[in-house]
């Protein structure tokens, strides 16, 4: 069924005017109270157990991560969900360049030093000169750092750390082509997680919650890391044991940890520095992030287009019909067999398609020569493995 009447967003957060912007007043309708909105929009808010509409057809976050989203559940439905990946990159690589200054310098550890110090005291200045000396770090230059993921930020953080005259030893074993070729030439490949720490004296790690990358530093392979070593997370809370960490750091078997995540566990622990989750907390990221997504949410709705969905293909096709339909469903075999026979019985010419899938899900983009009438939608939903269709005429 054609879409009548603009297209309705729910937003969940609060999110940037730059990003919103791109969405037309007179196409779109954004707010809090959509009562059956097309596409959801969202930063930190939790979708698990909530009710997502019928209406929905999309889901985008203004950030990289997609803990907060059912991913599964959308995909069995049909919807994208949309990131925006590397949107945030600079803000997170220039917090992991602080974090490293704090741990290799001891800054945290200084400034508490300094605000309890009495200002009245006679001897301020010579109780300033004794105190400093144990707060003696060292420098970044020359050190080893060790990368854990080599997507968009790790591959900043390489650069940067390479700039500062750093050795860097990365490892990824599910590196991209565009990552590899955006890598610096001067890093050096490690041949696994074990290997960055038994040779890093600062390790950052830069890798998405999943299963497999749940504790993955744990216990057992803390135990090669130097005992001068730190280790930095700005990725996700779970891929670090945190009472590992703390055990390690007691037992002298790690220098310092450094991460975006407080968990309660860390709160006062020396050589320990947590911050309230500020990756992304910069105006900039979250103006690219919201730009990013919103302008991939409105190539979907109005044109079936799909970018950076982390549950779909990536799927771009040009204008060059006014009539098209997106059609998402189980990749499984003569699904486009049996959708191009429902279009040549209903007498629809088809001037160009593009298929592709991922994993368990396929995505078709149609266009044709005439209008299709809700009879032929009707037809190729009722095919088994299909889970949306979408008819998207050109706006008049």
């Amino acid at each position: 069924m054609r879409k009548e009447g603009p297209f309705g967003i729910l937003v969940l957060n609060q999110i940037s005017k730059a990003g919103l912007e791109r969405l037309p007043a007179g196409r779109y309708v954004t707010g809090k109270d959509i009562a059956e909105p097309d596409a959801i929009l969202v930063r930190s808010a939790d979708l698990h157990g909530r009710d997502i509409p019928p209406s929905v057809t999309a889901i985008a976050r203004a950030g990289a991560g997609t803990n907060n989203i059912p991913v599964a559940a959308m995909s069995a439905r049909g919807i994208p969900v949309f990131t925006a990946p590397g949107g945030n990159a600079n803000a997170v690589k220039e917090l992991v360049l602080a974090g490293m200054l704090m741990a290799a310098r001891n800054l945290g550890a200084a400034q508490r030093f300094v605000e309890r110090l009495d200002p009245a005291q006679p001897q301020l200045e010579q109780a300033i000169e004794d105190g400093k000396k144990a707060f003696a770090g060292f420098e970044l230059c020359n050190q080893t750092l060790g990368v854990i993921g080599l997507g968009k930020v790790g591959s900043l953080v390489a650069d940067a750390a390479i700039k500062l005259g750093m050795n860097v030893l990365g490892f990824d074993p599910d590196i991209t082509v565009d990552a590899a070729w955006s890598l610096p030439s001067q890093v050096q490949r490690a041949s696994s997680v074990e290997d960055v720490l038994k040779n890093a004296r600062l390790v950052s790690l830069h890798v998405p919650l999943v299963p497999a990358t749940r504790h993955l530093v744990n216990a057992s392979n803390l135990r090669l890391m130097r005992p001068d070593a730190v280790l930095l997370n700005f990725s996700r809370e779970g891929v670090v044991d945190d009472a590992a960490v703390v055990a390690a750091l007691a037992a002298h078997q790690l220098g310092g940890y450094v991460c975006d995540f407080p968990h309660a566990g860390l709160l006062g622990q020396e050589r320990v520095v947590a911050l309230p989750h500020l990756g992304a907390s910069t105006r900039e990221a979250e103006e690219n992030c919201a730009v990013m997504v919103a302008d991939q949410l409105r190539d979907f709705l109005e044109h079936g287009n799909i970018r950076n969905a982390v549950n779909f293909p990536q799927v771009s096709m040009g204008r060059e019909s006014p009539w098209r339909v997106a059609i998402a469903n189980a990749n499984v075999p003569n699904m486009l067999g049996q959708i191009s026979t429902a279009m040549a019985q209903a007498g629809l010419n088809i001037h160009n398609m593009v298929n592709k899938s991922r994993g368990e899900m396929a995505y078709t983009l149609v266009d044709v020569d005439s209008a299709v009438g809700e009879p032929v939608l009707a037809q190729i939903r009722a095919i088994e493995g299909v889970l949306s269709v979408r008819y998207l005429p050109a706006a008049p």
